[in-house]
């Protein structure tokens, strides 16, 4: 059996007339960048997240970067993060001019672990960003009380996030802004790239409509340097129609991770974790077990895809060397960057896939000995 990790092609079988629609609309109206297509799909977004305003952008790494300009994080700033994510989140503080503190992750939740937060914070601190990863989000109200009591707008990296609830609230209304990527696999994505920025802060969101369109409010007229960070008509649209669908697929992706669980219960495998305040999207749905090497050869030859979410650290990369952490330093983060597998998940697996694939990696742990490894102290 052939089992697909991602499958896009299902998705949109299930839309092609929507979307073909939608590119029909653009091409006569030639609306290519930003225009209604777009303005449309930012009010949708924002009543679906809650909050009073969406500034739909290029990507979810600008998304990023021009949030941190919006709140004046510059050079010479601090921006705390976590080192198990994907690269976008630290790129974004460069991009700002900032550099990236890192602190580790909780063990359950694999977000950002608050009783590390504080010890992160000084007076350069400009900012924090927690990652809602894999779909669930991470442990808001202890983050923001500390935050808050250091007057530092929090930021939240929902890109893995669509949808995700904290405490009934969605993910993109639990801090001073959120940002959100669109690409193609998120369980909210274009037909390319895309992503947002949702906030409740006017100010902020008239700061971040301008640095998107070069400073502009007008055309030719720039109140300051900006960027080309527009969304396209056309990805404005596809977001519109899709946006209707996604909770139902997050329920779709939520039964399948009920199935994986209920075929691992009792065994070794360490599976992903909701926690008692969150409502997990399952963006991915990642387990942990010793020996990946093994595993994942084993799941290779039995035709299942796999992916690893994200097996070098931050802190680890060469890219970051220059802030002088080693190994050791984020042992959480290097625990689970070393033994993580995420397996097939997408609204459209079908369950039989899922039973495939829980049996193969079930029998692979008694043929191979493979063992579920504890956290370090």
């Amino acid at each position: 059996m052939k089992v697909r990790f991602v499958d896009l092609v299902a998705q949109n079988e299930c839309l092609k007339d929507e979307l073909r629609n939608v590119f029909d609309r653009v091409l006569t109206n030639c609306n290519f960048v930003l225009g209604p297509e777009v303005e449309k799909f930012e009010g949708m977004f924002a009543r679906y997240c809650e909050v009073q305003h969406c500034i739909a952008v290029a990507n979810g790494t600008a998304a990023l970067q021009l949030t941190l300009q919006g709140l004046g994080v510059s050079s010479g700033d601090e921006v705390v993060t976590v080192p198990h994510t994907f690269i976008a989140t630290a790129e974004a503080i460069n991009a700002a001019g900032a550099r990236p503190v890192f602190v580790d992750i909780d063990p359950v939740s694999y977000t950002m672990d608050p009783t590390k937060l504080e010890a992160a914070i000084n007076s350069k601190t400009k900012a924090v960003i927690p990652v809602h990863l894999y779909g669930q989000p991470a442990d808001m109200d202890s983050i923001n009380a500390i935050a808050d009591s250091n007057q530092i707008p929090v930021i939240e990296d929902s890109c893995q996030a669509h949808g995700a609830r904290y405490k009934g609230r969605r993910a993109g209304s639990l801090g001073a802004a959120a940002c959100f990527s669109f690409y193609p696999s998120k369980n909210l994505g274009a037909c390319g790239e895309g992503g947002a920025v949702t906030t409740n802060d006017a100010e902020l969101a008239e700061k971040i409509r301008r640095l998107r369109d070069h400073g502009s409010t007008r055309k030719y007229e720039h109140d300051f340097p900006g960027y080309n960070f527009r969304l396209d008509g056309f990805q404005g649209g596809v977001l519109g129609v899709k946006l209707l669908h996604l909770d139902m697929w997050n329920e779709a992706r939520r039964k399948l991770a009920i199935r994986y669980n209920q075929i691992f219960k009792g065994s070794r495998v360490r599976v992903p974790n909701q926690m008692s305040y969150a409502e997990h999207v399952y963006h991915l749905y990642a387990i942990l077990v010793d020996d990946r090497e093994a595993m994942r050869k084993a799941l290779s030859e039995k035709g299942i895809e796999h992916g690893l979410h994200y097996p070098v650290p931050l802190h680890l990369q060469k890219a970051y060397a220059y802030l002088g952490y080693k190994a050791g330093d984020f042992p959480v983060s290097e625990h689970v960057a070393a033994n993580h597998i995420s397996l097939p998940m997408y609204a459209e697996l079908p369950m039989e896939h899922v039973d495939y694939v829980a049996q193969t990696i079930l029998e692979s742990l008694e043929c191979l000995a493979i063992v579920t490894p504890d956290y370090p102290a």
